[in-house]
Formats: C-alpha cells, sequence, structure tokens
C-alpha cells in the first residue's frame, strides 16, 4: 500500500535508497535527507508494506511569493503507477496561493508538468556535477 505524508517523522536514510538513477553524481542518502529536511515543503510516498519511500517531491521557497520544484522522483521499479501524479498534484495543492511555482526541466519533460496546468517556459541554469556537497 502506498500512503502519502508531507512529514519526515520515521523517515530514516536508509528508506532513501534506490533514487537519483542515472545523475552523474547522485546526492548520498545523507544529502538526501538534508535536502528533504531544508524544504520549504515535501510530500514522500512510502510503500507501508515494504517501509521505504519509493517517491518524493520538495519545493523551496520564500515563503510569501515564489516556489521552486527542484525534485520529483519515483522509484524505476514504481513508475507508472500514478505516484509522480499525485505527489505533484499534492504539492501544487500546497503551493496553490503562491504567485509563481516554477519546475526547471528537460523539455522532453514539459508536456508532463503541462497535464498539471503548468506551461513551458525559458530558463538558465548552471549545473555543476562535481560538487562536493553532495
Amino acid at each position: 500500500m502506498i500512503a502519502y505524508t508531507a512529514s519526515l517523522d520515521n523517515i530514516s536514510e536508509d528508506m532513501l535508497t534506490g533514487f537519483f538513477v542515472g545523475w552523474p553524481s547522485p546526492p548520498s542518502a545523507s544529502a538526501h535527507m538534508r535536502i528533504l529536511a531544508g524544504s520549504y515543503r515535501v510530500l514522500l510516498a512510502v510503500d507501508t508494506d515494504a517501509n521505504r519511500v519509493v517517491g518524493f517531491i520538495n519545493a523551496i521557497s520564500d515563503g510569501v511569493m515564489t516556489a521552486y520544484i527542484p525534485l520529483l522522483e519515483v522509484l524505476p521499479e514504481y513508475q507508472g503507477r500514478g505516484i509522480g501524479s499525485e505527489l505533484v498534484r499534492r504539492m501544487l495543492d500546497l503551493l496553490k496561493d503562491f504567485y509563481m511555482v516554477d519546475v526547471l526541466c528537460d523539455e522532453r519533460l514539459q508536456g508532463y508538468y503541462g497535464k498539471f496546468g503548468m506551461r513551458n517556459a525559458t530558463g538558465a541554469m548552471v549545473r555543476n556535477v562535481n560538487s562536493s556537497s553532495l
């Protein structure tokens, strides 16, 4: 059974394995936990039978006007079950009063976020894949 929670209570690093598939420098489980703990909002999908986090989304924000969703991940073996969509819907509901909610994603994913009323935009970014913070 998949349960959704906005709490990190009872979540441990060992429940955060298998994420960031294909990343050149994936965050460690410790860094992943710090990312979640430092977020403005976080939502987790937990397989209660396996006692593991199978999906997550986070938002960072100024708490007033803007929010940014930097990460949405669902474990490969759990993809295609609507978990990612449920996480996005719930997060957008939590952020519904903000003037701006942004996601910077690969062009191939823009249509996915369009299903939730988001529209394509142009952006710029830096990716430091050799960062020692991960």
